[in-house]
């Protein structure tokens, strides 16, 4: 019975990722950035706009954390309040690690074991204060700023160069942030 459930897991596995490569097939690879320094990237961010996803819903004041650890991995924390500023703190723990040494702009992210996800880094600021994370089939997008708030016109050369990863910015959901004085 065990063996069964492993070919099961296996073959649905297979079936999945063929699916995903097809997908990939109608646009060109996603390009991610020349090079992340990691100690700079690790610290707070703030979301801005994302794709919403079913475990990112009602998520309001959205913000991921980013620590390296002793083993070369990198602690994520990610948290949101639920629905309102007022709501629950909600929070998911996991842990990343870099699948591309030239560029470490490639990452995998896991929460649950043994399922881990493509984390891209495909667009940063020059100084780390924006950055950008994809994911090869342009299901998941997340737009993060080192701030609660981000200049409009940052955030509408972000869009175009999106448009250019073949990205429909249309999709995007603008995050709500907590301002200084606890207004959004």
């Amino acid at each position: 019975m065990e063996k069964r459930l492993l070919y099961t897991f296996i073959f649905l596995s297979l079936l999945l990722s063929s699916c995903v490569t097809m997908d990939r097939n109608t646009m060109k690879p996603l390009e991610t950035v020349n090079h992340v320094d990691l100690s700079r990237y690790t610290g707070q961010w703030y979301e801005i706009a994302r794709y919403e996803h079913r475990f990112q819903k009602g998520c309001v004041g959205s913000k991921a954390t980013y620590s390296l650890r002793d083993d070369g991995k990198i602690a994520v924390v990610n948290e949101c309040f639920d629905k309102s500023f007022s709501g629950k703190l909600r929070s998911a723990k996991g842990k990343a690690w870099v699948v591309d040494k030239d560029t470490n702009a490639r990452l995998k992210v896991s929460f649950f074991w043994p399922f881990a996800g493509d984390y891209w880094i495909i667009d940063l600021g020059e100084n780390y204060e924006y950055a950008v994370i994809g994911h090869p089939n342009r299901k998941y997008l997340w737009i993060l700023s080192r701030t609660p708030e981000m200049d409009k016109n940052v955030y509408n050369e972000i869009l175009v160069r999106l448009e250019k990863q073949d990205y429909d910015t249309t999709k995007l959901l603008k995050s709500a942030q907590q301002i200084e004085g606890g207004k959004p």
